[in-house]
């Protein structure tokens, strides 16, 4: 990388990172703040309380992707961190399930992860361009790190409120770091090929190319997988005598460990114009990682060293898809990343929720060895439609 492209990768990656902090920090402790409150113990209405952020984001990607392909990218992601704090801001006003869930709908309509990665996709060259959305990834993978180390401590200083609070904070300086940090991109205004005449246009393009469709099913099954995953993995842990407040040591050794296998693969598949081969192998991961997970269910050989081993491939694989597919869908969607990655992006939330709502029914009525299982089938048939894929284009082109 060059110094312009390093500066704008790790400038966006701090603007994600930051903004992800905030989202973050209340998963450890909601659920257990919301039992003190009216209504509280309607799971229905906590589980909508967090949740809705993700189906609001699933709403939104898509047209502020296309806005930024049209007006700029950081007109677009300004607007979002504005609408993050306000929302911030509003959650804060009042300690109630209501209000929290009306603060967190409006931080879900700033969804400018699309605008984001269309950026980083903007300020580097395509031979780079997968470690630049690696150190996005990796700064995303970070911010869930520090969260769960310091959740609790900070409820128990500033309570919900104040950490609503010190998320519009942290959106601030988000919105200063992109006003005053981050390299401007330029407008961008794409000619408009024959037959293209309306973002409309643009966009069933994208739906219609066939490796951007078989790229966002296995964004939607990879997060699906890994929300009903965590679901079950806490109380795997839990049995075999870790306690709760100490999973923090057991994910920062595997997120280590893993961006340690995962970084010199990426490089080699870079330089080696692999990038088909990786994404198999990322996939694959993730298959081989249920397996463990499945077995160790099966025979009831509750393990932290096969559990950590397990959790190591899975975010092995994790995070080059992570770092991968966005990569992808940039170059293959040319002219339109903005309208891909809004794609990408939506595929992302609607996983996330669904692997929430399904993961916990799986969980509830089927048991623990299901969620694995059904995670297991449905990341072996992605592996299995992506198999023949080959050429991934090397160059942007206009679609």
């Amino acid at each position: 990388m060059n110094s312009s492209e390093l500066r704008s990768s790790i400038t966006l990656a701090c603007v994600f990172a930051l903004r992800m902090l905030g989202l973050f920090l209340i998963i450890p402790i909601f659920s257990l703040h919301a039992k003190n409150l009216p209504q509280g113990d309607n799971a229905t209405l906590v589980g909508l309380t967090i949740g809705i952020y993700a189906m609001v984001q699933a709403f939104f990607h898509i047209p502020l992707g296309i806005l930024s392909d049209r007006y700029g990218r950081k007109a677009i992601v300004a607007f979002g961190l504005i609408l993050f704090i306000i929302g911030a801001l509003v959650a804060a006003s009042h300690d109630d399930l209501y209000w929290i869930l009306a603060g967190r709908a409006i931080q879900g309509a700033g969804a400018i992860s699309a605008a984001i990665s269309a950026w980083v996709a903007d300020a580097t060259r395509e031979e780079v361009r997968t470690r630049a959305m690696a150190i996005v990834g990796a700064s995303i993978a970070l911010s869930f790190a520090v969260s769960v180390i310091i959740a609790t401590p900070l409820y128990a200083f500033l309570g919900m409120s104040g950490i609503f609070l010190m998320m519009a904070v942290l959106g601030l300086l988000a919105l200063l770091v992109t006003v005053r940090f981050v390299p401007s991109s330029p407008i961008f205004r794409a000619p408009q090929p024959e037959g293209t005449k309306t973002n409309w246009d643009r966009f069933i393009k994208v739906l219609k190319n066939p490796q951007l469709l078989k790229l966002n099913i296995g964004v939607l099954l990879i997060h699906a997988s890994q929300v009903a995953m965590f679901i079950a993995i806490p109380r795997l842990m839990l049995a075999d005598g870790l306690e709760l407040h100490a999973h923090w040591k057991m994910y920062i050794i595997v997120l280590i460990l893993s961006l340690v296998v995962m970084a010199p693969m990426l490089m080699r598949a870079e330089k080696k114009h692999q990038l088909s081969w990786l994404l198999k192998a990322g996939a694959f991961f993730i298959v081989i990682a249920q397996l463990i997970f499945a077995g160790i269910v099966e025979v009831n050989n509750l393990n932290l060293y096969v559990l950590g081993f397990g959790l190591t491939i899975f975010f092995t694989g994790f995070n080059i898809l992570e770092s991968l597919i966005p990569s992808l869908i940039s170059v293959i969607a040319g002219d339109n990343r903005g309208a891909g990655l809004g794609v990408y992006n939506t595929s992302m939330s609607i996983g996330l929720f669904l692997g929430g709502i399904m993961g916990s029914w799986i969980f509830g009525n089927l048991g623990t060895q299901a969620v694995f299982a059904i995670s297991l089938g449905l990341m072996l048939a992605w592996w299995l439609l992506i198999l023949k894929m080959s050429g991934l284009v090397r160059k942007a082109k206009t679609t």
